[in-house]
C-alpha cells in the first residue's frame, strides 16, 4: 500500500497566514513529501469557504509538478459538474506533460448550493452529469480529441463516489474508485463485472482522515483545536443554500477513533503503530493501492505540517508497506 499526502489550503482566520507564503510553503512542503519518499501529492477542489479553501487544484498541480521528478499529483476531487469537458481535459493534459506523466484525476459530482450557482451550473443529475463526464474525457484524449494528448494512455480517472450505488457506478464505468473502504469492493467489483469489465481493473486509492504521532497527549491540544475547525467549516458550509439550519458543533469524542471508514465521521489519532493498524483494518480485502492523509489540518502551521509529513512518511508508510 502506497502512502501519499493531501492539501486544501485552508487559511482560517483565527491562524491567518500570507496567502502567497501559503501557496509557496505548500510548493516545499510537496517537495520535501517527495523527497521523505511520498507516493503522491493530492490536492481538493471547493469555493466561496471562508477560509481560502484552494479553489484550482489542477492549476496548483501543474506548479507542483514544475517544481518535482518523482512524486505523482492528485485531484481529490475536482467537481464534475463545474468544468466543461473540453476544458477539463484540456487542464489535464497540460498538468500530465509538465510532469511527464504523473497525473491521476479523481472527479466527483460536488454537493455545495453556492458553488453551482457560481458557476451557474445544475444540480440535477449530479451522478449522471460526473458519469458522463468520465466518458467524456476518454473519448477526448482519444485520437480526434483534444491536442496535446496527455503522456499517459490511459490517463488515471478515480470516480470519488461514497456509498454502495456510487461504488457500482464507478465499476460499471470501469474506473478507479476513490475510496479505500474495503466495504465497498463488494458493489465496485459487482458494477465492474455486470459492464464486462475483468475484476483484475479494479482499483481504489482514497483519503484516510488521521493523525499519527509519537506523543499523542502532547499533541493533541494543538491537533483538536484545528480539527475542529475543519469539521464544523465542512458542516457549515455543506448547508449553505439549502435552507436547512446550521449543524450543532461537531463532537470530537464521537469522531476520533469512531471505528468508520466514512468520510467526516471517523479520524483515527494515536501512535503510528495505531493509526497503520486502523488503515489494514478498514482496507482488508479490498485491492487498495494508495492512502493519503491531511499534511495540515484546517490551517496548521508549517512547523505542524512539516512534522506531519515526516511522520507519515518515515513511520507510518513503511508499516503500511511491510506486507506489499
Amino acid at each position: 500500500m502506497k502512502v501519499g499526502v493531501y492539501f486544501d489550503l485552508r487559511n482560517p482566520p483565527q491562524w491567518r497566514q500570507d496567502p502567497s507564503r501559503l501557496y509557496g510553503f505548500t510548493i516545499e512542503a510537496c517537495q520535501e513529501a517527495e523527497r521523505l519518499g511520498a507516493s503522491s501529492a493530492w490536492f481538493s477542489e471547493h469555493h466561496l469557504f471562508d477560509d481560502d479553501y484552494l479553489c484550482q487544484p489542477l492549476t496548483f498541480a501543474a506548479a507542483v509538478a514544475a517544481r518535482t521528478k518523482r512524486i505523482r499529483l492528485g485531484t481529490a476531487i475536482v467537481i464534475a459538474p463545474l468544468h466543461h469537458p473540453a476544458e477539463l481535459a484540456e487542464q489535464s493534459a497540460t498538468v500530465d506533460l509538465i510532469s511527464d506523466g504523473r497525473l491521476d484525476l479523481g472527479i466527483g459530482t460536488g454537493y455545495r448550493v453556492p458553488e453551482f450557482e457560481l458557476f451557474d451550473a445544475s444540480m440535477t443529475a449530479r451522478y449522471a452529469q460526473t458519469d458522463g463526464m468520465a466518458r467524456r474525457l476518454r473519448e477526448l484524449w482519444g485520437p480526434k480529441g483534444v491536442t496535446p494528448r496527455p503522456v499517459q494512455d490511459p490517463l488515471p480517472i478515480w470516480m470519488g463516489y461514497q456509498g454502495p450505488q456510487g461504488a457500482r457506478r464507478a465499476g460499471l464505468l470501469g474506473e478507479g474508485l476513490l475510496s479505500v473502504d474495503a466495504t465497498l469492493w463488494e458493489p465496485y467489483s459487482s458494477g465492474l463485472a455486470e459492464a464486462g469489465h475483468p475484476l483484475k481493473v479494479g482499483v481504489m486509492s482514497g483519503g484516510i482522515q488521521g493523525w499519527a504521532t509519537d506523543d499523542p497527549d502532547r499533541d493533541w491540544p494543538m491537533v483538536s483545536e484545528h480539527l475542529e475547525h475543519q469539521l464544523n467549516s465542512y458542516r457549515r458550509h455543506m448547508v449553505e443554500g439549502t435552507g436547512r439550519p446550521p449543524p450543532k458543533p461537531v463532537d470530537l469524542d464521537r469522531v476520533v477513533n469512531a471505528g468508520s471508514m466514512a468520510p467526516l465521521k471517523d479520524f483515527a489519532y494515536g501512535t503510528p503503530e495505531h493509526v497503520a493498524e486502523v488503515i489494514k483494518s478498514g482496507t482488508a480485502g479490498a485491492p487498495v493501492d494508495t492512502v493519503f492523509l491531511w499534511a495540515s489540518v484546517g490551517g496548521m502551521s508549517e512547523e505542524a505540517t512539516m512534522r506531519n509529513i515526516e511522520t507519515i512518511c518515515t513511520r507510518l508508510a513503511p508499516l503500511l508497506d511491510e506486507d506489499r
